[in-house]
């Protein structure tokens, strides 16, 4: 009889191994997921903490992106400033929607806020790479983000 090789014991020990990670694996998939519990009074402040910066963002983007340059339409420099300023409206209000979403926001309006904020970011980086709204992929963005901006404006009346 032969005695078992070093190598037989580390294909045993890694077989036992991913065995395990296997069923851990298993386990945190099937587990049911409880998320933390908000009161009613955190649930209603996050959603008019969200409502209000949607406010302040859809503002910030209507008012940013409906400019006629400072000295017509001959004026070079204030189209690109006045490009330059929708774009970081778009961005940064996709960002800053992000950033003050709470945990407590209610499910259906967070996932909104979710959507219409990574809308803005990508229709202001596509922007920023020189695509236009006519393009029918930034043109889907804006349509998507439109409907979805009217979704906020339902979920927050």
């Amino acid at each position: 009889m032969t005695d078992p090789s070093p190598r037989s014991g580390l294909l045993y020990t890694a077989l036992v191994l991913a065995v395990l990670s296997l069923g851990v694996a298993a386990f945190a998939l099937i587990r049911p997921t409880v998320g933390p519990d908000h009161t009613e009074a955190e649930r209603s402040d996050a959603k008019a903490a969200i409502c209000a910066a949607f406010d302040t963002v859809r503002t910030g983007v209507a008012t940013n992106t409906n400019v006629a340059p400072p000295g017509g339409s001959d004026d070079i420099a204030g189209a690109l400033a006045v490009a330059a300023n929708a774009r970081v409206a778009l961005f940064d209000g996709g960002q800053y929607l992000l950033a003050r979403l709470d945990p407590a926001t209610p499910g259906d309006l967070a996932g909104e806020i979710e959507r219409f904020g990574n809308l803005l970011m990508d229709i202001g980086a596509a922007a920023t790479a020189g695509v236009p709204n006519t393009d029918p992929v930034q043109a889907g963005r804006l349509e998507d983000a439109q409907a979805a901006g009217t979704a906020i404006t339902g979920l927050c009346g």
